[in-house]
């Protein structure tokens, strides 16, 4: 079978959880069956990768259009990029795209072609209307893009039963056109890997108890919320942020402020804005006490496996696909979240949803001996659940089945 893989994020251009997803699904379907399956991967930037069954190129906008509203320019870049990729994925089976940013893309090959699209649902456009702020007016583009694509793709892959159900009521598509296949983890990669000379380099006390967050500075992810549920903390606990590749400089405004307010009140607040290299990322997540994912809108939250894979108790929002993966009591604990009507993506009640927040860890960090079995239990439940291998097995059998 030759899979077209169409994708914004391939490494080394890897932001979200979409990229990592993409990164271990093309490793393990190009290993399936012998190597008998040839996995062509097109991805925005500039790489090139050579292999007997997986080849990757990066994909440029040729050139500049110009836009009356800049925040235009992204979209235009996009759609640019997506009439290359069209262009370049020639003689496929199947083609797979990965977020709105190549679903136009995937539309064309599908007719031009005549081959099925797949889709997996990473995230919906309509539970992220805070993208306005760094999209303007192409914001309602992306969505319809993204719309255009469900009501043409053969079939769909949730990474959660919380997106499936989201993908069908939001965009009705047939439920026979949906499977659930969970993100999954490398568990050779993700494992503890102590290592107290990296948490020097960034000033983290080994011998101090610290909360941890991974992720991009976004309303998504939900940073302002712990920041402000961290005032209610312990002082002795430090407060370990690895935060960076803010959406807005307004969103980056807010947490510098709050990050600011925060280290007034306490000592040990860390805030490490670069994006680390994975092996930097799995040392200092070996060495937290609790990690803290914070998010209003989380379509599955790999980022949880990773700190579970690496024996780390979780505490978690209560929402999408996140209940999924943390199992409540026994690998962590989950912060129930209410959503505004208007779909805002914001707590309908900040302050408690914060002091929530903020009573689960410190409940999680007043109980040493419970952490570290939550942490086991993470760990274990990771190997038994979502292997990587697993994953692809299901991809490749969802593909098969459309053809």
């Amino acid at each position: 079978m030759r899979i077209g893989i169409l994708t914004n994020e391939y490494p080394p251009n890897v932001y979200g959880g979409a990229g990592v997803h993409v990164e271990y699904l093309t490793r393990e379907l190009a290993a399936l069956d012998e190597g008998r399956n040839f996995v062509r991967v097109l991805a925005f930037g500039d790489q090139a990768e050579r292999s007997p069954n997986l080849e990757v190129d990066g994909v440029e906008a040729p050139g500049r259009i110009a836009a009356q509203d800049p925040r235009h320019v992204k979209l235009f870049d996009t759609l640019q990029q997506n009439l290359v990729m069209a262009g370049m994925a020639a003689n496929l089976d199947i083609v797979h795209c990965h977020t709105w940013y190549t679903h136009f893309a995937g539309c064309l090959v599908k007719q031009l072609q005549d081959v099925p699209l797949v889709l997996t649902t990473h995230s919906l456009e309509p539970h992220r209307p805070w993208k306005v702020e760094q999209l303007g007016t192409a914001y309602n583009a992306s969505s319809w893009i993204e719309r255009t694509a469900y009501e043409n793709a053969d079939g769909v892959v949730a990474v959660s039963a919380a997106m499936k159900h989201d993908v069908q009521s939001i965009y009705h598509v047939a439920p026979d056109k949906v499977r659930v296949i969970h993100n999954g983890i490398d568990l050779q990669q993700y494992r503890p890997r102590p290592d107290p000379s990296v948490l020097a380099r960034f000033g983290i006390r080994p011998d101090v108890p610290f909360v941890l967050f991974v992720g991009r500075i976004t309303r998504q992810k939900g940073l302002p919320h712990l920041l402000r549920a961290a005032l209610s903390l312990d002082p002795g606990v430090q407060v370990v942020l690895c935060a960076g590749s803010p959406d807005t400089d307004e969103i980056l405004a807010e947490v510098t402020v709050l990050v600011e307010e925060l280290r007034r009140d306490r000592d040990g607040v860390v805030w490490i804005q670069e994006m680390l290299p994975k092996p930097d990322v799995i040392q200092v997540l070996t060495h937290a006490t609790v990690f803290a994912c914070p998010s209003v809108y989380e379509p599955m939250g790999i980022v949880n496996l990773e700190a579970m894979a690496c024996e780390v108790p979780v505490v978690a929002t209560a929402t999408g696909g996140i209940p999924e993966v943390v199992a409540d009591g026994e690998t962590g604990l989950l912060v129930p979240i209410e959503q505004q009507n208007d779909g805002s993506g914001t707590p309908l009640d900040t302050s408690r949803f914060e002091a929530d927040l903020a009573a689960a860890i410190s409940e999680v960090l007043a109980d040493p001996a419970r952490a570290r079995e939550m942490g086991v239990a993470g760990r274990r439940r990771a190997v038994e659940a979502f292997s990587w291998a697993t994953i692809a097995t299901r991809t490749l059998d969802l593909y098969r089945g459309l053809l």
